[in-house]
Order: structure tokens, then C-alpha cells, then sequence
């Protein structure tokens, strides 16, 4: 099947991506890029660098930009779907989706309404078990925003290890988030992973901390071979 995949930069969305080419053709990825940094629907930490992630995994992309007002931005997601079926005849869409109802039954109405299946690989995984999957399967994802007590300003630019990770088990349940971010509490980035053809070094950033939240804003990257 021809699929289309929502893709935002972060470990779910890319991780639906190489599942997705395990079992169909991955003819697109679409990207939502919102005004709106505290959008209900969509990723938006570095989002800009989505363009560059598809090129190192030799997927076209399709790249919106939203005003992110809530609900009113699920249109413009819709048009980008729109978009991709009658640039790419794609039959499904597949989503990064964990645990967020919000998220997962708005897309699911509007592939219903445009006649799409929509497939959702992570749907109610465990949370520990997915990330051991990642690690295993030599997905390199740095934190790139924090909004959750429990984590700190370090966290920002840290890329998650089997050593991290442990950490972060012990953060979640001590101040019970939860582990995937599927709550909005971190967002990621993806460095390197199987279906790049580089990876990604992080040359220039800052972060940006105020109150209990921050992001970690990349400024330049350089490409090296794996």
C-alpha cells in the first residue's frame, strides 16, 4: 500500500516511518509546521529541519504551515492530506501516535472522511519496552524541550542512552509523566537511524529555558558519514 506518514522530526514519527517501509511504500511524509509553539495537534521544536531528515532518507516531503489555532489547524492538516493523495496516491496514513487520544481520533475522522486507512504502528505500546526498540534498533534521539516537573534544564541537547534512559524511568515515575512524552512533556529529535543515509551532528545551538520549560533550538548542523 501507498502511505503517506506525518512526520514531525521525532523519534514516534520517524520510528512509524521505518516500520511503515517494513510492509508498504512510503510515497510521502507530511509536515505540519505551526505559528503556534504550544499547538495542541503537532511537533514544533526544530521543525524546520524536517526537509533535511527526509532528504537523508530519500522521502519527498509535503510541508505546511498552520497558524496553529486549535481545531482551525486540523484544516490546513486535511489540505495537506489532500495534497499528498493527489500528488502521491497514497491509500493510508500513518501516524506516530502512542497515546494521545486528542491526537489519534482527530486524524483518524479526517482519513475517514477522505477515504484513507489510517495506521497507527505505536498505538498503545509499552512505553519501556518502545524505547528499548528504539535503542536496539540504533535510533540516536536528543531531547530538544522539556515541559514537565521532574525535568530540568540538563535535559536539553541530551540524547537518550540505556544509561539516560534509566534516569529517565526513575524521573517518570517519581513525578508520574509519561516515559514516551505522549503527554507534551519533551519533544525529540532524531540524529541518526537506519533509514538515514548520514547522520546528523548538531554544530550550533542554544537553549532557551523560562520557568519549568525550554527547548534546545538548533542553529547549524553538519552531515558525516556513519
Amino acid at each position: 500500500m501507498k502511505v503517506g506518514v506525518l512526520f514531525s522530526g521525532g523519534k514516534d514519527s520517524t520510528y512509524a516511518t521505518y516500520l511503515s517501509k517494513q510492509d508498504h511504500e512510503v510515497a510521502c511524509l507530511i509536515s505540519i509546521v505551526s505559528k503556534n509553539k504550544e499547538s495542541y495537534m503537532f511537533h514544533t521544536a526544530n521543525i524546520e529541519l524536517v526537509k533535511q531528515q527526509a532528504k537523508l532518507m530519500n522521502i519527498p516531503i509535503i510541508i505546511k504551515k498552520t497558524q496553529g489555532k486549535k481545531e482551525l489547524e486540523l484544516k490546513d492538516l486535511e489540505n495537506a492530506i489532500k495534497k499528498a493523495i493527489k500528488k502521491y496516491k497514497i491509500q493510508g496514513l500513518v501516524t506516530g501516535a502512542v497515546a494521545s487520544v486528542y491526537q489519534s481520533s482527530r486524524v483518524q475522522e479526517i482519513c475517514n472522511k477522505l477515504n484513507l486507512k489510517c495506521i497507527n504502528f505505536l498505538w498503545q505500546k509499552n512505553p519501556e519496552e518502545y524505547w528499548n526498540n528504539l535503542l536496539k534498533n540504533k535510533f540516536e534521539i536528543m531531547i530538544v524541550s522539556v515541559s514537565a516537573e521532574g525535568l530540568s534544564e540538563e535535559w536539553l541537547g541530551k540524547k537518550i542512552d540505556y544509561s539516560s534512559l534509566e534516569k529517565l524511568k526513575d524521573l517518570s515515575k517519581k513525578f508520574n509523566f509519561h516515559i514516551a512524552f505522549e503527554g507534551g512533556e519533551a519533544e525529540t529529535f532524531v540524529t541518526d537511524c537506519p533509514l538515514f543515509n548520514k547522520k546528523i551532528e548538531i554544530i550550533k545551538a542554544k537553549k532557551e529555558w523560562k520557568g519549568n520549560s525550554g527547548i534546545y533550538k538548533i542553529e547549524k548542523i553538519k552531515l558525516v558519514n556513519t
